[in-house]
């Protein structure tokens, strides 16, 4: 194979977790994994497809902001401690959509559960001492 030829089949292959995909109305219930990863996997091609995509980042922000607060009012163990400095939010999308679709049981949970279990694994506490 050649150099060129490697170069572009590495770049289909990282990118393939991001696939575009064609969103519906239903998605915005927004009740499952699949759900969210559909929508932010959309094509930005037409309305439905923007709309998705900023919802799915909306969603997701908005969940995370949330979670953070209340884990900083209440002392209890924490699901996730972000990484100073934090991800772009284009990656963490992507590690989602990759992690969601890698497992399909992943895909019937809630949405907020889905999301919470991922950044629960990718961004663990340390340990307490």
């Amino acid at each position: 194979m050649t150099l060129k030829l490697c170069t572009v089949v590495a770049g289909l292959v990282l990118l393939a977790p991001v696939a575009s995909y064609a969103a519906t109305e239903a998605n915005f219930s927004a009740r499952t994994t699949s759900d969210l990863v559909d929508l932010c996997t959309a094509a930005p091609d037409n309305a439905i497809g923007t709309a998705a995509l900023n919802f799915c980042e909306g969603f997701a922000q908005g969940a995370v902001l949330v979670e953070m607060q209340n884990q900083a009012a209440f002392r209890g163990p924490k699901l996730f401690c972000m990484p100073n400095p934090p991800p772009s939010r284009n990656d963490a999308v992507s590690e989602f959509v990759a992690w969601a679709r890698s497992s399909p049981d992943r895909l019937a949970q809630s949405s907020t559960d889905g999301l919470f279990r991922f950044l629960s694994e990718r961004y663990p506490c340390p340990p307490s001492r």
